[in-house]
């Protein structure tokens, strides 16, 4: 499989899937679909396009942040509740795609106060039994009166290695009336040219920090938001170095920092507390020098160092990516033009996170992200299609007019209301 990876992009009969010729025919059509037209705006894909026709009924939303639905839930949360009138209950758990009752996603752990079931309901057997007596035979349970959004704030662990060898990061369940949370505040943060993340707007007139993306080189993915992708790679918080379990080993030991198309961004250290919970944007002034390129972003949660990790843990917690020959439309889709500054809007799906006093916040901008992410080819090609490839150089922008920012809804932790 992992030598499939490299062999890129894949056709029919030249696939690993190449035996079931209806799975590869229906992989291959979803990967050439480059452009939002009809084909994503079928009812059973687009839920968007079709809030109008959901009946006014309940619905109960699932999914946890290490998952790679987190973005669809918050949005048909945000659709479904138009109307006003529907009773909508949101969960939020720490994990992987499913997994409702593990403490743990990757190599960090959440603790047994992660799992849903002897948390927020007595189990996850439960907690499906009461809805339905509720909803379907009006019998209405002791928990009628429980939050309608209930999410898990990952942190304020020891931050030590478990038992099993995972970081402790540790968190709580809080609840709330409804997303994103109405005591969140937005905050930007902007990226410096000197490497610094902060609150204050760039004043000077600084160069653009230029990198060379190499389609053969890309950047590899080390956890985050996955459905599934074993053995080539796998979703969870991870320590954002390469590992020998991860595609593309090139640079054991080394933090995906110092790799020269990555760049990074941190805060100083926090001198307390502070809890990050709702949609992450990343606003980036870029530039490249071909037909097309892609940009990332990633969150991290960057520990300081200890007894148990002398050089820290920088913990994933969320990523995203945009394709800049869509900067103006997803519909059509229009070749980046060398010399143009674009102004492009990346978002990471929404998180939860308690960054304890002493850690720092960062960011990681670059072009990749493989194999979460196909790579682009840089030459204009479209998806799935492209059988050559260039290098592209790329710009990022951080001068006081053009000010590449992220922002994030930033709570109290002494504002947010606890699961008892």
């Amino acid at each position: 499989m992992r030598a499939w990876f490299k062999a890129m992009p894949w056709s029919e009969g030249r696939s690993p899937v190449r035996w079931v010729p209806d799975y590869e025919a229906y992989l291959l059509e979803q990967w050439r679909h480059g452009t939002f037209d009809d084909y994503w705006r079928q009812v059973g894909l687009y839920a968007a396009g079709h809030y109008d026709r959901f009946p006014d009924i309940p619905v109960a939303f699932l999914s946890s942040w290490y998952d790679c639905y987190v973005s669809c839930t918050f949005d048909n949360y945000a659709g479904l509740s138009r109307l006003g009138t529907r009773h909508l209950d949101l969960i939020m758990g720490p994990g992987l795609h499913g997994n409702r009752n593990t403490s743990f996603a990757g190599d960090v752990s959440f603790g047994p106060q992660a799992a849903i079931g002897g948390n927020i309901t007595p189990s996850w057997l439960d907690f499906r039994r009461h809805w339905f007596d509720r909803w379907l035979k009006g019998i209405q349970p002791a928990e009628s009166t429980e939050p309608l959004v209930r999410l898990f704030l990952m942190g304020g662990g020891t931050g030590r290695r478990d038992e099993n060898g995972r970081l402790d990061h540790g968190g709580a369940w809080i609840e709330s009336s409804q997303w994103p949370l109405p005591q969140s505040e937005e905050w930007r943060f902007y990226l410096h040219a000197d490497g610094r993340l902060s609150q204050s707007r760039p004043t000077s007139a600084a160069a653009p920090l230029v990198y060379d993306f190499d389609p053969d080189d890309p950047v590899p993915t080390i956890g985050g938001a996955l459905t599934s992708g074993r053995p080539v790679f796998e979703g969870g918080g991870f320590d954002q170095r390469e590992d020998e379990r991860f595609y593309g080993v090139s640079r054991i030991g080394l933090p995906l920092s110092a790799r020269a198309d990555v760049l990074s961004f941190e805060t100083e250290a926090l001198e307390a507390d502070m809890a990050i919970v709702g949609p992450v944007t990343m606003r980036l002034f870029a530039s490249t020098d071909g037909p097309d390129t892609d940009f990332t972003a990633k969150l991290i949660d960057v520990y300081p160092p200890s007894e148990d990790y002398p050089t820290g843990f920088a913990l994933i917690l969320t990523d995203g990516i945009f394709r800049c020959r869509y900067r103006k439309s997803f519909e059509q889709p229009e070749p980046c033009m060398p010399g143009e500054v674009m102004e492009i809007t990346i978002e990471p799906f929404a998180t939860a996170n308690l960054f304890k006093a002493g850690h720092r916040i960062r960011v990681d901008i670059s072009s990749s992200n493989f194999p979460k992410y196909d790579v682009n080819p840089n030459t204009g090609a479209p998806e799935g299609l492209g059988r050559t490839r260039r290098v592209a150089r790329n710009a990022v922008f951080c001068d006081s007019t053009r000010p590449s920012s992220l922002t994030l809804h930033v709570v109290p932790p002494e504002r947010l209301t606890y699961v008892s």
